[in-house]
């Protein structure tokens, strides 16, 4: 074969040799392509909660969650009579099609919406992560939308960051809706707002129509099951309690008692070293009554044993800290000092100092020793100081223009905001007299309480009350049952009827015996007294349980009840 000969067929194999590739390379690069359309991860987008989809004549047909993670079917468009263009998608193993510029393949574009209004009074932070509040924005008010950090399953945006006023910050996307109109409209208005506006603001504390009833969603934590009925004893945070734990869980184990409700914080009484107070209240530090590793090891044994443990806070009664934060205090107009109301200062409901403080105590504790429920006592103003506040005597330090019952409201919802994210459950304690049908002069309204929190535990100890309430002919504390019975039926039951989203009504029970001052020579409570207050309230359906109040957790005093303690209640 001559050299032009070898010369061409070398050609002719090397355009062979090519082609060759080029078909291959063709086949793979389309056929990839195609794969790649499929499994190419793209997202619902849109400027409100949802996405339409539609059928094969462009007519909406239904609705999926903007966020929600879809595969493109096609590159292909189809195209409308007005020239709009839809895509086929699938989502759940089912096809749809939705208009093209509701398809994304970023999440930061999921959210396309550049302002918000405020359904809900929300807290302003100071970053994502943070629990420090900078503002607060009321409800009807218009945000600039800036960022967000995530959509959440049911296309709500967890939070954004915004602009208000000369604010930037961050704020949750439950609280906020797309339009002004929206924004100022009540949930189910005549089912509930109407209802609580009616009873106007006849002590100070605020109008029971300005506080909000939208539904609240209720967890059910998987890695942390409550008790169906909590039956709980209390143990103060006195080292000669928490040195005894061992005693008091031996007791509990021969019972149906299943929980304990173990002081964090109480008044002049802070229960462990915690680094929170080191960095909020020094003095709370330095008068702590146990060390965090005896502290730790008591609540580890309690939970080793198998019982619920609940931690209580007292919020807004804390002398050491209005001490440390006379600024966060009530202000005794007279001095410029904290206001002194029952041997004590208080902070002020109002400031947002004391309420992160609380909920950082509060976190710290949840991580630290393993609580699996935080329950914050004293989330109120003070009470019978509506004289010394008539007449200018206390500055309550109200930052942002609130009433007393928003500001407990308020507080409440920050507080579930932050724990719920650590898989635990937040319950406030409230007066008996809560219940009744109007806003307490101390800022507790129990609607607005029980709407937000998991547990709502009232304290309706019989000697609370004035000797014959209710017309009561005898002594109340001398007919637990009877006054309980009264109390529940004609109030509880009805305020827990007025919300969307009651919490679990779990109710604090007299243990300790009625002091003399209210009686001469005192009245005994035992099993039979213990036993018919707790009866009352399950007769009554209130059936989360009760949590044992004597103050001084004795433990002889509970062996002599034990009789009410070992009855399994229905």
């Amino acid at each position: 074969m001559t050299n032009n000969k070898k010369l061409n067929l070398l050609k002719v194999l090397i355009c062979i040799l090519l082609i060759s590739v080029i078909i291959v390379f063709a086949i793979y690069y389309f056929s990839h392509n195609k794969n790649d359309v499929k499994k190419k991860s793209y997202y619902l987008s849109s400027n409100i909660f949802d996405v339409n989809t539609y059928d094969e004549n462009f007519k909406v047909s239904g609705t999926l969650k903007r966020g929600s993670k879809v595969i493109k079917e096609s590159n292909k468009a189809l195209v409308d009579k007005d020239n709009k263009e839809y895509i086929k998608i699938k989502y759940d193993d089912k096809s749809y099609i939705i208009l093209s510029d509701n398809l994304v393949d970023n999440e930061k574009k999921i959210a396309t919406e550049d302002k918000v209004f405020v359904r809900t009074a929300t807290s302003i932070y100071s970053d994502y992560g943070s629990s420090e509040i900078i503002g607060l924005a009321k409800k009807g008010d218009e945000l600039s939308v800036l960022e967000y950090n995530k959509v959440l399953q049911n296309g709500v945006v967890d939070r954004y960051k915004v602009s208000y006023g000369d604010i930037t910050g961050y704020v949750y996307g439950k609280y906020l809706v797309f339009d002004k109109d929206s924004s100022l409209a009540f949930y189910e208005q005549e089912k509930y707002h109407d209802l609580h506006a009616t009873r106007g603001d006849n002590l100070g504390a605020g109008n029971a129509g300005n506080l909000d009833y939208y539904p609240v969603d209720k967890p059910k934590f998987k890695d942390n099951k409550m008790p169906d009925v909590v039956y709980a004893l209390y143990l103060n945070g006195g080292k000669d309690v928490i040195s005894r734990v061992d005693e008091y869980i031996e007791f509990a184990k021969g019972t149906k008692i299943n929980s304990f409700v173990v002081d964090i914080k109480d008044n002049e009484a802070p229960a462990y070293s915690s680094d929170v107070m080191r960095e909020y209240s020094p003095t709370n530090y330095a008068k702590a009554a146990n060390s965090k590793e005896d502290y730790k090891n008591a609540i580890q044994k309690i939970k080793d044993a198998g019982f619920y443990v609940i931690g209580r806070i007292t919020a807004f009664k804390d002398k050491y800290y209005a001490t440390d934060h006379p600024d966060n205090a009530i202000m005794d107009t007279r001095t410029g000092g904290p206001y002194l109301h029952a041997d004590t200062y208080w902070p002020s409901p109002f400031k947002r100092g004391v309420w992160m403080f609380n909920v950082e105590l509060a976190k710290e504790s949840v991580k630290d020793m393993g609580f699996n429920e935080i329950q914050f006592d004293y989330v109120r103003f003070p009470d019978r100081v509506l004289e010394y506040e008539r007449k200018g005597l206390m500055d309550f330090r109200n930052d942002y223009g609130e009433e007393k019952a928003q500001a407990i409201q308020r507080f409440l919802m920050y507080a579930t905001d932050e724990l719920h994210k650590l898989n635990v459950y937040v319950s406030a304690d409230v007066f008996g007299e809560s219940a009744h049908e109007y806003v307490t002069a101390y800022g507790q309204y129990w609607s607005s309480i029980s709407n937000v929190v998991d547990v709502i535990s009232a304290m309706p100890y019989p000697d609370h009350f004035s000797k014959y309430e209710y017309g009561f002919k005898e002594p109340v504390w001398t007919k637990p049952y009877d006054i309980l019975n009264f109390w529940a039926k004609t109030y509880v039951v009805k305020r827990q009827a007025e919300i969307p989203t009651p919490a679990i009504a779990r109710t604090w029970v007299q243990t300790y015996d009625v002091p003399n001052y209210k009686q001469p020579g005192g009245y005994k409570y035992g099993a039979e007294q213990v036993n018919a207050q707790i009866q009352a309230l399950f007769d009554n359906g209130l059936n989360g349980g009760y949590m044992t109040w004597n103050s001084s957790s004795n433990l002889e005093k509970y062996k002599s009840q034990i009789d009410a303690y070992n009855k399994e209640y229905k």
